[in-house]
């Protein structure tokens, strides 16, 4: 069948090209193609900043079943470049569902595709690497396909892109505390691409979150006499952000207690001197095993990293505690000197399994000893 009978088509910088049927918004939208072996959370992973610059491919084969709606966001918008899966159905069947996926990209004015070999893209992308491309409604024949690919190719890479700073707020805000929930300390989110869910997270346990721009000097937000740091996930290079990596070596330096959580521990890694660099096909989804090797206890976690720290690269001072049992790549780390550790993976489980909820109960025993018990 041809490209015009599906309506869209997904095509990467090698030539490969998947037809299938147009779902959302109409166009063409560029990006790097990942994938993700989440089965559920779809929402969330839709509205997850750190997806931003990424045409998503989702390796469960139906994907929609329960809805859209106003209350499992993670952000204010859809952040995917694209989002693709095998089947997208066109109603779904939950109470709290408001809205079909076909119907939120097309208001969100993301491009989509499904009905192709889903299965063949992803171990396409597990076997080359994920690559860039694109998917289109506006392609129609071969040539205009073949130009397609040639777009493609003139895309920016992800290497090198400094997406934290488009996704970061651009004004500091005060994140609400729940009603009956008392203030054990304050800290400082620093946004570079932060997850609702976890200053959700965070304010459920009593420290209270304001939460800056991903460029605001440390210096500036020190003075404000912050009890701890929290350093956020987000999208892009850690290498790309020489700024924020010197305003993460000022935390460190403070003496305050420091919690990383993604791109939050790249940027830990390279203000300790550390190295990043970038996997062949990244983390993503709800289901990746990681070992905590000081307690030999291993979660099931929620991931969504293409770039990854060098162990070996750290510092004598800084203790690996977390490895990924699919790969062995360094998923947490903690400073022995030093209040400050960090973790690659997203123990804030939005979407995802909850057995990392305590690296957050962590957290606030470090920021409790540091103010003494007192907020």
């Amino acid at each position: 069948m041809s490209e015009a009978a599906h309506g869209a088509v997904l095509v990467l910088e090698d030539g490969r090209c998947f037809p299938g049927r147009a779902v959302g918004a109409t166009g063409t939208t560029f990006g790097e193609v990942v994938f993700n072996t989440g089965m559920s959370g779809y929402q969330e992973t839709l509205t997850d900043p750190s997806y931003r610059g990424q045409i998503v491919v989702m390796t469960a084969a139906h994907i929609g079943n329960y809805g859209l709606n106003d209350t499992d966001v993670e952000s204010s918008r859809i952040q995917v470049a694209g989002f693709a899966a095998r089947h997208f159905p066109d109603r779904f069947s939950n109470q709290r569902g408001q809205a079909t996926i076909g119907e939120g990209l097309r208001d969100g004015g993301v491009v989509g595709i499904d009905g192709f070999d889903a299965r063949a893209l992803v171990r396409h992308l597990r076997s080359r690497g994920v690559m860039r491309g694109a998917i289109s409604t506006e392609t129609a024949s071969e040539a205009e396909v073949a130009a397609l690919v040639e777009k493609v190719k003139e895309q920016p890479t992800m290497a090198g892109a400094a997406l934290a700073l488009a996704v970061s707020t651009p004004k500091p805000y005060a994140f609400p505390m729940p009603p009956g929930i008392a203030t054990k300390g304050r800290v400082a989110a620093i946004d570079y691409g932060i997850k609702t869910n976890i200053l959700r997270m965070l304010a459920a346990r009593g420290l209270a979150p304001t939460v800056f721009p991903a460029t605001t000097p440390a210096a500036e937000i020190l003075a404000l006499g912050f009890d701890g740091v929290f350093l956020s996930n987000g999208p892009g290079d850690p290498d790309a952000l020489p700024g924020p990596v010197a305003n993460v070596k000022a935390f460190v330096e403070s003496g305050k207690p420091v919690f990383g959580i993604c791109l939050g521990q790249q940027l830990i890694g390279l203000a300790l001197g550390g190295t990043t660099y970038k996997l062949k096909f990244g983390h993503r989804g709800a289901n990746h095993p990681v070992k905590n090797t000081r307690t030999g206890h291993v979660a099931i976690t929620s991931q969504n990293h293409g770039f990854s720290v060098e162990a070996g690269s750290l510092p004598k001072n800084v203790e690996a505690t977390h490895v990924s049992l699919n790969d062995g790549t360094c998923e947490g780390f903690r400073m022995t000197d030093k209040p400050v550790f960090a973790v690659q993976y997203h123990p804030e489980s939005a979407p995802g399994p909850h057995d990392s909820d305590a690296l957050f109960d962590e957290f606030i025993g470090l920021v409790t000893k540091n103010t003494g018990g007192t907020s």
